[in-house]
């Protein structure tokens, strides 16, 4: 019987010196608003400047975190990986209501089971994902997005680090501009 490798993709954009690690749940409001600004980053921050490293926070009281995170991962291991794997957390990010529950316990959602979710988020991303989430120790990357945010003291998304170091005063309320002036300070870092 022959094994089939695999390999996740990892969600990094860019490629400076000054390393920006965002810790999102894909169905959280505020890491909803953190994502969008991505691309915005990497073009003031300038790709040659800075490294954006997207890392998975999935959260109990967001229900279905855990599934969406994998499929999410699993996407990285796709054809295309790491965009892929944008691609999908952006459908997801589009669709977020469609994947919550109301007031993390109740809605539409309570009915819903792994493979619905999995087939919604296929749908709105034209990403076939249940052979890649089936794949049985993509838990492996999974554990190791959460060891490395507890490892760090994260508990909540969005957190932010730059180069190792969390930083409480960002937010996803601030301009991209805000966000630049963390990275590249005046001094020249």
């Amino acid at each position: 019987m022959t094994t089939k490798t695999w390999h996740a993709d990892p969600l990094t954009w860019g490629h400076g010196p000054r390393v920006f690690e965002m810790f999102l749940e894909p169905t959280c409001p505020f890491s909803v608003r953190a994502f969008g600004k991505l691309d915005d980053l990497l073009a003031q921050a300038g790709m040659d400047r800075i490294t954006v490293r997207l890392r998975l926070q999935s959260q109990p009281w967001h229900m279905y975190s855990g599934v969406i995170v994998r499929c999410i991962l699993a996407a990285s291991t796709l054809p295309g990986g790491r965009e892929t794997a944008r691609a999908v957390m952006a459908a997801v990010v589009a669709h977020r209501e469609e994947f919550e529950f109301a007031h993390h316990c109740a809605g539409p959602n309570m009915d819903a089971t792994p493979n619905q979710i999995i087939a919604r988020i296929e749908a709105c991303s034209g990403v076939a994902l249940a052979e890649a989430f089936a794949i049985p120790d993509l838990d492996r990357e999974i554990k190791w997005h959460c060891k490395y945010a507890r490892q760090n003291g994260i508990h909540v998304s969005p957190t932010f680090m730059i180069d190792g170091l969390v930083q409480p005063s960002m937010s996803s309320g601030d301009t991209v501009a805000e966000w630049v002036s963390h990275l590249l300070p005046a001094s020249g870092a």
